[in-house]
């Protein structure tokens, strides 16, 4: 997918979310409902492929280009995930904000403006660092993650602490959760830089079995949080859906609508 798609798809990605931001109309809760929902699926699926294709990588039965070219391939999947990521508190804050949570007008700001700039720093190193973790992009982009991962769990005390979340408890949880998956995605990346650089010295002087260990223990390391960030995020998904700690679903449309109906009334 070239650059000016991507920037295309964004732009449009975002102008619904602002959108929807200004206005507490049942639609653009839907809408924006049904982006979270579409985030949660294009975190997952993409981070499957890439472990799909991590397996061809290190599978010594195939040639040594197709090896190279599923290492290829990897980032490039990888990439939809790493956007998905870098929207979802963004549109996660806007819903709760939709459904009823009141957030200070500077936090609120903050969600907004998150989203734009974590996903431009994620295209940024993408398409202007590729795979080189030492860059002063991809640098950055890893101390911008430590820095949202801190951020978010210090929220998530503020507002426990204040009472803000005692009746959706849940939503504490899906943070805390959020934070351990920017942590694991953090390892994941360190681990499949190393198979990055192989990919470029088995394309460069072909595989051998010192390579092939290194790809394995690089591939196996990173499958690890691979894999609990899977069951991180059908955790979320969970908690999103059942809710508990909440007397009643705050998300149901029913209560949409009286949560609507009471705000147009004020």
């Amino acid at each position: 997918m070239n650059k000016k798609l991507y920037l295309l798809l964004v732009g449009c990605l975002l102008s619904s979310i602002a959108m929807a931001a200004t206005s507490t109309s049942d639609f653009n809760y839907r809408l924006v409902l049904f982006l979270h929902q579409a985030l949660f699926v294009f975190w997952l699926g993409p981070d499957i492929g890439v472990y799909m294709w991590s397996r061809k990588l290190t599978n010594t039965e195939i040639t040594p280009a197709q090896r190279v070219a599923a290492g290829r391939i990897m980032p490039v999947i990888g990439l939809i995930s790493l956007a998905c990521m870098s929207l979802m508190l963004t549109v996660g804050g806007v819903l709760t904000e939709l459904r009823g949570i009141e957030h200070p007008w500077w936090q609120m700001a903050g969600i907004v403006l998150l989203g734009p700039v974590w996903l431009t720093l994620t295209l940024l190193t993408y398409f202007r660092s590729g795979d080189d973790p030492g860059s002063s992009l991809a640098r950055l982009d890893i101390g911008f993650r430590w820095l949202i991962m801190i951020a978010v769990l210090v929220s998530v005390a503020i507002a426990m602490g204040d009472g803000r979340l005692d009746d959706v408890p849940w939503v504490a949880a899906k943070l805390v959760l959020f934070a351990i998956l920017v942590s694991f995605g953090i390892i994941v990346r360190s681990r499949l830089s190393i198979l990055a650089k192989a990919v470029d010295q088995m394309e460069a002087s072909g595989p051998s079995a010192e390579l092939d260990r290194a790809m394995d223990v690089a591939a196996s390391r990173a499958r690890i949080f691979m894999i609990a960030s899977w069951v991180a995020l059908g955790m979320a998904g969970a908690l999103g859906t059942f809710q508990p700690g909440s007397d009643e679903n705050p998300m149901s449309l029913e209560n949409r609508q009286s949560i609507l109906s009471g705000t147009a009334s004020d």
